[in-house]
């Protein structure tokens, strides 16, 4: 039967959704429904319960083009570079990295109806992240990102190409509310809409659900709302949480004055990542400067990311924010080491020793 087919690709599918896709009366979805449940098929709808390790991913997922420099990157010039494409985008990265680590992962994206966006779905999918609830846009081309990196590793400038994102509206979100509201926890970053990201914000904030933000860049920091009531925690770098504060940070005292201005917003818990000075991480009741762990940086791409997953693994498996934000450090250091935006050296228990082996050394 169409509708069991249906339901075994997408657990999380809405009455309508089977009546579109099928081409019959919503009512006679229903009917069906009922016939199938009381012959035991179909034992209950997915989104009732709350999944308790579910992890919602909701943003980018683009083509990630490397372009590196073979010497000292020269503007206004040409530059020798080698090229690497791989898969990309704040939130796909992240969902990636989660189910690296064993996660429970769902990623909540747009894509074009392209190769592009076909193969970011198939890679995403072999580490068993959750793809049934990406948009297909067959008008809109899949989201690409290009960076051009110095010898060292540094980006010197990054070009993206993320109109597709533009096409999302909070009642595409609405939509697929059952699916997110059965998450633990929501994770989402600025790609998508200021009208959605708005959204999201609130329902989560109404329904009590954990939600985690990712700014992205110091431009897309201003799609956020300036309430940001429901926020449990938001992981901007030095530049965003400057914007968000509306003040330099040159020092730690400067960080821990522009994080109390951010907290004043209304979020729970703010992380300032600072590239090679760590990460800055305050709440209500505590505050620490978190040193990097030592590691050979070959590349930084991705690095932001494997931090925010190490730290979204620490919180779904019960840790404390601090001994959380340690496993992104863990997470992060792991990444620096690979040309790679999602290292394949992530592993939960690779984490597990590099935060106990740094507890030792302390």
């Amino acid at each position: 039967m169409q509708i069991l087919h249906h339901i075994r690709q997408n657990p999380f599918i809405t009455q309508q959704e089977l009546a579109d896709l099928i081409g019959i009366s919503r009512s006679a979805v229903a009917g069906y429904i009922a016939q199938l449940t009381k012959r035991g098929e179909i034992k209950g709808r997915a989104y009732v319960l709350r999944d308790e390790g579910m992890i919602a991913c909701i943003g980018g997922a683009n083509l990630d083009r490397k372009a590196r420099g073979k010497q000292q990157v020269r503007l206004h010039s040409s530059n020798p570079v080698t090229i690497m494409e791989s898969c990309g985008g704040v939130a796909r990265n992240i969902a990636e990295n989660l189910g690296r680590l064993g996660c429970n992962t769902s990623l909540i994206t747009s894509v074009g109806e392209d190769k592009e966006g076909e193969w970011l779905l198939q890679e995403t999918k072999k580490h068993g992240v959750h793809i049934s609830q990406v948009w297909r846009l067959p008008t809109q081309r899949t989201g690409t990102y290009t960076a051009l990196l110095d010898i060292d590793g540094e980006m010197v400038v990054s070009l993206a190409n993320m109109d597709i994102y533009d096409a999302l509206t909070p009642e595409m979100f609405a939509e697929k509310w059952s699916h997110i509201a059965a998450a633990h926890v929501v994770f989402i970053d600025t790609n998508i809409p200021a009208d959605c990201l708005a959204y999201i914000i609130e329902r989560c904030r109404e329904e009590n659900i954990l939600l985690f933000v990712d700014p992205v860049s110091s431009i897309k920091a201003k799609k956020l709302p300036q309430q940001l009531d429901g926020v449990e925690a938001i992981l901007p770098n030095r530049e965003e949480a400057e914007l968000m504060a509306g003040m330099k940070i040159t020092t730690i005292e400067e960080c821990a004055e522009a994080c109390r201005k951010i907290r004043e917003q209304g979020v729970k818990h703010v992380i300032v990542t600072l590239g090679e000075e760590g990460i800055y991480y305050q709440s209500e009741d505590v505050e620490e400067h978190m040193l990097p762990y030592p590691t050979e940086v070959v590349d930084v791409t991705g690095a932001g990311d494997a931090f925010a997953s190490g730290l979204l693994y620490g919180i779904v498996n019960g840790e404390s924010f601090q001994r959380a934000c340690r496993l992104g450090l863990a997470a992060s250091a792991l990444t620096l080491q690979t040309e790679q935006s999602v290292s394949p050296l992530l592993k939960a228990e690779q984490l597990e020793l590099a935060v106990e082996q740094f507890e030792k050394e302390r």
